[in-house]
């Protein structure tokens, strides 16, 4: 039988580790301009999914889906999903995004909610698993970031050139030194 506080440790450690992959990374490179506001008003819950399963998974992001539709942007802007028990091969990973974005489409989600996607093997198709641009989105565990899209439609409105996003990223995370980069990444760089 598994001691009830190892678990929460565990899920503790899971959380922790999100937490600061999201400040250190996603805020602190500016990866994504529009987290810091959410994260400084506690607006971003991190959701550490238990899940061994693909049917228990897929309901733990549909409880996280239902809690944003209830809640108000003011309440909570956005849900991280790290799942720490499951889809450490990005491949498996890949094709359970499918999952999310049917059930979103099934319940009617369409326009009302979108998913971004990061884990710690985390590969741009066209790119090789050693380049650099990976880093933009490689997370310590497998995570599912679940997005309103009218809070990121508004952002972007007043944002000038989104389209250079990406590429910004990965100037960024190319011009890190090998220091850098195992400060920030430890889950990849020893």
């Amino acid at each position: 039988m598994t001691d009830p506080r190892s678990i929460q440790d565990d899920h503790q450690h899971v959380e922790a580790a999100v937490s600061q992959w999201l400040n250190d990374v996603v805020i602190g490179l500016n990866l994504c301009p529009f987290a810091a506001k959410p994260q400084r008003n506690k607006q971003i819950k991190i959701f550490v999914s238990e899940a061994c399963d693909e049917e228990t998974l897929l309901n733990d992001i549909l409880t996280q889906l239902l809690e944003l539709e209830s809640s108000s942007a003011q309440q909570l802007e956005t849900t991280l999903v790290a799942v720490p028990n499951m889809l450490s091969d990005f491949y498996d990973y890949n094709l359970f995004i499918g999952w999310i974005e049917a059930l979103i489409r099934q319940q009617e989600w369409d326009g009302i909610f979108q998913l971004a996607t990061f884990h710690p093997d985390y590969c741009f198709g066209g790119a090789q698993p050693e380049d650099d641009e990976n880093l933009t989105n490689r997370s310590p565990y497998p995570v599912f970031h679940l997005i309103r899209e009218e809070s990121m439609e508004r952002v972007l409105k007043h944002y000038p050139n989104p389209e250079a996003i990406p590429d910004t990223n990965i100037a960024r995370v190319e011009s890190l030194t090998a220091e850098e980069r195992c400060k920030l990444f430890p889950y990849l760089f020893s």
